[in-house]
């Protein structure tokens, strides 16, 4: 039988793929490749069509074997996936090292860019030339042999590392669990947690409520459960994971967070940077580690004195109500919602039966077409990993041509990674008169449905489901033909999160509100006071949440800027990690959290993801993102003018562009930071 991950005409045959495929797949790809390579070494004159061409179609048969591998390592964990996947990203790491510390391929790309047709190529072709004359400087194409075998090795160690955390994290996550047989230990807790309790222990065959450390379990109990100890419990089992306080050492992640940061240093020494941040930063919009420190102040500077008053605000309420004299680390998420619902009359199981997630598919795509001309249709032919999993394709609406699809895996279960992304399944690609389809994986955590009551989402999750699929609509609906530069490859990591957060603010208002809720069971809208107390609690707390993020960004960028992890070199307040991210706190934090708390063990963005010397991109996209909206303030949410400009400028042009003239084009000015001070509450501001 042909292996189904070696089907380069198709979508993946998910139902076919066996861990078995996995290796004899990628091992013949890379056979492949390396045999092209060795002709493409001696070409005389390389040009496009005869070597940079040739070099892109074996990264894409390589992409189109590994996507559909690494997705299923997140959404579908298993023993036998494990070890494939580990001897896969071996492989790999190998082969992309040969291929970034080959000086012939090197030399062959520095003679396509100095010769005469460098300049008759089209914009995207030249800026795939750029791009890899700039991946083989930073792979180490410069470096002699010595130090080519050291960055080899260190990149293969980083790999291994990073692939351990992610499963340290997992394994720690789905190790706790707790069963409650006492209704009484249940107060506070809405129906729909307890029937989702209910499900989860009938699936694991106990008797009562179980609940686990996947997000709508967690949360559920944090935001709701009376019980104190309970979510005491509940709090400290959640920020211990994958650290050496757990009950099996050998999920504990510190080790491998000391290891990961030796090594990046000394990557960056290796290729002549100072630290790891400067090497993180090459290709990002931000110039320098300072020039982001700067940003992330400024923004502290605005949000402390906001969320100061949040805090004071919400001891009193807590001491008032409940006498409570002092709050804990497990206190703040069910007090906040005591509050939000004190303050505003209202709560997420007012909200929830008003966003099924049908209901709210069906406003999105309902937005989509009007602000960007695009029909999306369901589709049910394609097999799939999960029963669960649903897939979608797109259409232009004017000439009903087809663009693009994207699986749907929208529920929280065993083997699956938690949080939300979206991944690349297949790039859009032109080879020669034949167009290649883009194919993204849409990945969400939410609660399944229970019975016959189908998925209802809270706000947060709505706003959670707008955002990856703001990334989605990126990859889809891109207009440049070549595959590195296409959709969100080759776009600067602190302006990937552009499209996603703005797509956010249809969340928001009320036009857009109307068409993504329904009440599941009369099909009424949802009322108009509901929905003027949920505009009006915005922003609740948004100081002491814009906090948070900042302190996750700052650790983040003194880790990979200022921090070494040498301890002859650390200075003397700078011990460890963990002190660094105590002296963060110090700064920023307005309420500091129980010692026992190891948030970097758990910290996947920087550690098992590519947001290290990263992580400030989200604040940085937002304000982005912020002040692209305000045109549709000004101009109307659903100004298919406006849609139509943000498309062509943002979503159409893939990598080719730098994004900050993208933005100057749309906006015809560069960024401003007071958009997203108003949008946060940051600052006075008007009505929506």
């Amino acid at each position: 039988m042909t292996n189904p991950l070696l089907n380069f005409d198709q979508l993946p045959f998910f139902g076919k793929i066996d861990a078995s495929h996995v290796i004899p797949a990628l091992e013949q790809v890379l056979d492949e490749a390396r045999s092209t390579i060795s002709q493409l070494e001696s070409i005389d004159e390389p040009g496009w069509r005869n070597f940079a061409a040739v070099m892109e179609e074996m990264d894409e048969r390589i992409s189109r074997v590994w996507s559909p591998v690494s997705h299923l390592n997140g959404v579908q964990d298993s023993d036998e996936l494990r070890e494939a996947y580990k001897q896969g990203i071996e492989l790999l790491t190998a082969y992309h090292s040969e291929v970034s510390q080959n000086p012939a391929l090197f030399q062959q790309y520095k003679s396509l860019a100095d010769s005469a047709a460098f300049a008759r190529l089209t914009a995207a072709q030249q800026k795939i030339i750029t791009n890899s004359l700039l991946e083989f400087r930073l792979g180490g194409a410069e470096l002699a042999a010595d130090d080519q075998d050291q960055l080899t090795g260190i990149n293969q160690q980083l790999s291994q590392l990073s692939t351990q955390f992610e499963r340290n994290l997992l394994d720690s996550t789905q190790a706790w669990s707790r069963v409650i047989t006492d209704a009484d230990e249940l107060s506070g807790l809405p129906k729909s947690a307890q029937d989702m309790a209910r499900q989860n222990a009938e699936a694991e065959s106990e008797e009562g409520w179980l609940f686990n450390l996947q997000i709508p379990s967690y949360l559920a109990i944090m935001q709701h459960a009376d019980n104190a100890e309970l979510r005491r419990e509940m709090y400290q089992a959640y920020v211990q994971r994958a650290s050496e306080l757990v009950h099996d050492a050998a999920f504990d992640n510190a080790p491998i967070i000391d290891e990961i940061l030796a090594l990046r240093l000394r990557k960056a020494s290796l290729l002549g940077y100072e630290n790891y941040a400067d090497y993180s930063l090459v290709k990002k919009m931000a110039r320098s580690s300072e020039q982001v420190l700067d940003f992330l102040q400024e923004l502290a500077a605005h949000a402390r004195p906001v969320a100061e008053t949040e805090l004071t605000e919400l001891k009193e309420f807590a001491h008032e109500r409940y006498r409570v004299n002092e709050l804990q680390a497990w206190d703040i998420s069910y007090y906040s919602e005591r509050l939000r619902e004190h303050r505003y009359a209202f709560n997420d199981e007012q909200v929830k039966p008003y966003f099924p997630v049908g209901q709210v598919f069906d406003g999105l795509f309902e937005i989509t077409r009007r602000l960007f001309g695009i029909e999306i249709r369901s589709n049910d032919a394609p097999t799939t990993w999960h029963d669960d999993v649903v897939c979608f394709d797109l259409y232009a609406e004017q000439d009903q041509v087809y663009i693009g699809s994207f699986y749907a895996d929208l529920y929280a279960r065993k083997h699956k990674r938690g949080g939300a992304w979206m991944d690349t399944c297949i790039h859009r690609r032109k080879k020669g008169e034949v167009l290649q389809h883009p194919v993204a994986f849409l990945t969400c955590n939410f609660a399944p449905p229970i019975g016959e009551t189908p998925a209802l989402l809270s706000h947060d999750e709505v706003e959670t489901l707008f955002h990856e699929f703001g990334h989605s609509l990126h990859h889809l609906l891109t207009q440049v033909d070549e595959m590195s530069v296409a959709g969100i490859n080759g776009v600067a990591w602190d302006a990937v999160e552009l499209p996603s957060q703005f797509l956010e603010n249809w969340c928001w208002h009320e036009d857009s509100i109307q068409l993504i809720s329904q009440h599941y069971q009369t099909g009424g809208p949802i009322p108009t006071d509901l929905l003027d107390k949920m505009r009006a609690a915005k922003n609740f707390q948004s100081g002491m949440q814009t906090l948070r993020q900042v302190e996750f960004a700052l650790f983040d960028m003194l880790l990979h800027s200022e921090y070494s992890p040498l301890e002859q070199d650390r200075d003397a307040h700078l011990e460890d990690v963990q002190t660094l991210l105590d002296h963060v706190r110090t700064q920023v934090a307005i309420f500091q959290p129980p010692a026992y708390n190891r948030f970097q063990n758990s910290f996947g963005h920087i550690f098992a993801g590519g947001y290290a010397a990263g992580y400030y991109s989200y604040k940085w996209s937002e304000v982005l993102s912020a002040d692209a909206f305000g045109r549709f303030e000004e101009e109307g949410i659903f100004n298919s003018k406006t849609g139509d400009d943000f498309l062509r400028a943002i979503l159409q042009r893939g990598g080719v562009d730098d994004p900050n003239e993208l933005f100057f084009e749309f906006r015809q000015r560069a960024p401003e930071l007071t958009p997203l001070l108003r949008h946060s509450g940051l600052i006075a501001t008007g009505n929506l």
